[in-house]
């Protein structure tokens, strides 16, 4: 199924984005978003995901990084819409708790077509770095509205920041995985409907 692939651009005021992104790749990840700790997440998440993923994003990170990062995970969840087509038989469903030393982040996810997010939990020092870390929320929040997934995210337990949004991370890319891979035995949308 390599060619579950996707190339997206964005272009506002605030950021110029070009990504491209493959599903079935090998976790190889080329990303410049100005931005380093979220460049360290974005490349996390392409090698625990194993998707291939280039971001290269010029944003107006001399107000905060809250554009650059919500304007990427929008081009990220519509590369992820795009790239998984119709969604012919992928496994759908995933659940995924991820440790990082004493933190623990839970994801679990429905590649369903409906875009619906809930995020529980804090983090335990308000930023990484130049990475605000609320935006980890946003990310996962506008991620799942432009990818259409039903997700729920959650910081278990945590008690530095970097471990909590790194596992958060980690934890998404290994449950995008499991959701997004085909199984074998079925040929169809994994619905009674026949379609996502």
């Amino acid at each position: 199924m390599s060619d579950r692939t996707a190339a997206v651009s964005r272009e506002t005021a605030e950021t110029e984005i070009d990504l491209t992104l493959a599903i079935d790749g090998d976790g190889d990840a080329d990303v410049d978003t100005g931005v380093g700790f979220f460049d360290h997440m974005l490349a996390s998440f392409a090698t625990h995901g194993l998707f291939d993923l280039t971001v290269h994003c010029d944003g107006d990170t001399e107000i905060d990084d809250h554009h650059t990062v919500e304007d990427v995970a929008i081009c990220l969840g519509e590369a992820f819409a795009e790239a998984l087509g119709d969604k012919r038989g992928i496994r759908r469903y995933a659940d995924r708790r991820v440790p990082l030393d004493e933190a623990v982040a839970s994801v679990v996810v429905d590649v369903a077509g409906r875009p619906y997010y809930e995020f529980g939990g804090e983090f335990s020092q308000e930023s990484v770095g130049e990475f605000t870390s609320v935006m980890a929320d946003h990310f996962a929040l506008s991620l799942a509205q432009n990818a259409d997934l039903t997700l729920h995210a959650a910081i278990v337990k945590g008690e530095n920041a970097h471990h909590e949004v790194e596992a958060l991370f980690k934890a998404l890319a290994r449950a995008l995985d499991d959701a997004t891979r085909i199984d074998e035995r079925r040929s169809a949308a994994p619905s009674t409907k026949g379609q996502l």
